[in-house]
């Protein structure tokens, strides 16, 4: 017999690099190794070992590494700052307040709250089922996918991956590409605090990352993104029936009328623009200003916005924008915008813009902005806001719906019953009224959008169920040998319209329902 040749085993192609660029200098930081798609199934494996053994832990069990992972985090504060403006581009003082602050206050408020959250529930029986009792338990749904954003890289990845956590889940996070380090980092400090292995897995990487592990059938999926995105992991999800719950993108409104703070509004106006350099789903994207007060809002927020200082040091306001390609969409909406007539309060012009050793562009505000301009009805996610004169509390609770965005708004005025009632009218999840962009920090409140800024909510009790298979239990001591509604029906028919009457009825007899449930349950024997 000839001898049977085979052919050599190909070589795996290694995993590319992914690079770490400061995106407020364009230097590289560091190269990480990226996730490959042949790691799917093994990851997916680990995942799954690791829960089961995660999730027989009771919870306050668990809560133990929560406070691990918060003093841990506590001690290297200053570490972390460092690490998330270097990947991000923002002032370090942002990064302690709108990063690292929320996720620590999470931790605590999961300390607190988780146990008595996920714990078994009493739930009411009906009359018909009279001696059984009824309650809800909370189930690990399994290995849940995370999938994370670049513009809070830190507090939109881990609060999440903290939720599914507490309920005995394990958590598979891709975090973005964009920002690889911070992906990095809370990969380190999971293990640093001592979390079983394999518990939390990172799979750095880009769009194809996503996809395959998407497709790897997890149990529950994550998203924080845009509606793009969103739209196709809801699509592939319901192919293999996996629930998702989506935090997609904004076009926020921010109401004020003549009667409001005006200094307290322009101030929480230019924060809420300008925080982060506009990259936060709930940024003012569109400022409604009643005509009385236009003029002179228009100029203190000129007058405000040119105070602030701009670059990457611990006394700058706004850093840089995090990923080229958003400065490419907020450059087309500005081009646009100009083009059919938009003037500017204070900027530059796109054609003035250098990014070359860093991604800046100077806080904008557009005046004569109008309906047919992008800037208005799609999400820009940069440091530009356009500001509108209203004439009624019609017309801007119209103009504030007309998106096909309602992730959050604001309504400013000192008229409270007024506020109320327009915020009931406003098409949103989250409102804020003398205030603005405060709703996710706040982990008692849901946090979610309607239309296209998403589908579900996270934060809150729900936000830890979420992450839970409700699992509903009636239970019966078993003593008796039969059932009222059980066989036989003989004779039953009378009894029970007689109990029904009695129970739902306007005249109710505990007395006789007690009687009748007897009379039926002996006719059950005979």
């Amino acid at each position: 017999m000839p001898e049977v040749k085979t052919r050599p085993s190909a070589k795996k192609a290694a995993p590319s690099k992914l690079k770490a660029i400061n995106p407020a200098t364009g230097k590289l930081i560091r190269e990480i190794q990226a996730f490959s798609a042949d790691q799917t199934a093994e990851t997916f494996e680990n995942a799954r070992k690791a829960q089961s053994e995660w999730d027989s832990l009771s919870i306050s069990e668990r809560l133990v590494y929560f406070k691990k992972l918060r003093h841990l985090m506590s001690t290297k504060l200053q570490q972390i700052v460092q690490i998330v403006a270097s990947d991000t581009g923002k002032p370090k003082t942002e990064v302690l307040t709108a990063e690292v602050m929320p996720v620590l206050d999470a931790i605590a408020h999961f300390e607190k709250h988780a146990e008595k959250v996920l714990s078994r529930k009493a739930a009411g029986t009906p009359m018909l089922f009279w001696g059984k009792k009824s309650y809800i338990e909370y189930m690990a749904r399994g290995a849940v996918l995370i999938i994370s954003p670049w513009n809070y890289p830190l507090q939109l990845a881990m609060i999440p991956m903290l939720s599914a956590l507490a309920g005995g889940n394990a958590v598979i996070l891709k975090p973005s590409e964009i920002t690889p380090l911070t992906g990095l980092l809370i990969e380190i400090l999971f293990k640093e605090a001592g979390f079983p292995n394999n518990v939390v897995q990172a799979a750095h990487g880009g769009k194809d990352v996503g996809e395959v592990l998407t497709k790897g059938k997890p149990d529950y999926i994550f998203f924080t993104g845009s509606v793009k995105t969103g739209k196709a992991i809801q699509a592939q999800a319901a192919k293999d029936l996996i629930p998702a719950t989506l935090e997609l993108g904004g076009k926020d409104p921010m109401i004020v009328f003549k009667d409001a703070n005006i200094d307290r509004a322009v101030n929480g106006a230019v924060w809420g623009a300008f925080t982060n350099s506009g990259q936060v789903c709930m940024s003012v994207e569109r400022l409604y200003v009643e005509r009385p007060v236009y003029h002179a809002f228009i100029a203190k927020l000129r007058d405000a916005v040119q105070a602030l200082k701009q670059g990457h040091g611990d006394h700058d306001d706004i850093g840089s924008m995090t990923s080229p390609a958003q400065v490419d969409i907020v450059k087309e909406q500005m081009e646009d915008a100009l083009q059919k007539g938009a003037k500017m309060v204070t900027g530059e012009a796109p054609e003035y813009w250098n990014t070359e050793e860093g991604l800046y562009i100077k806080p904008i505000i557009l005046a004569d902005v109008s309906a047919e301009m992008k800037i208005l009805s799609e999400e820009t996610f940069g440091p530009v806001l356009p500001v509108i004169p209203f004439d009624s509390e019609e017309e801007a609770v119209r103009e504030a719906n007309s998106t096909d965005y309602g992730l959050n708004a604001s309504v400013w005025t000192k008229d409270m019953d007024k506020a109320e009632r327009v915020v009931s009218r406003l098409v949103t999840g989250n409102a804020a009224i003398n205030d603005v962009m405060v709703n996710v920090v706040n982990p008692e409140l849901p946090f979610g959008g309607v239309k296209n800024s998403g589908i579900g909510s996270y934060h809150g009790e729900g936000g830890l169920r979420i992450f839970c298979h409700e699992k509903a239990v009636m239970a019966d001591s078993g003593k008796k040998n039969y059932e009222i509604q059980w066989y036989p029906y003989k004779g039953k028919m009378p009894l029970f319209v007689k109990l029904f009457q009695n129970i739902y009825g306007s005249k109710q007899n505990v007395a006789d329902m007690a009687k009748l449930y007897t009379d039926i349950l002996k006719k059950s024997k005979s």
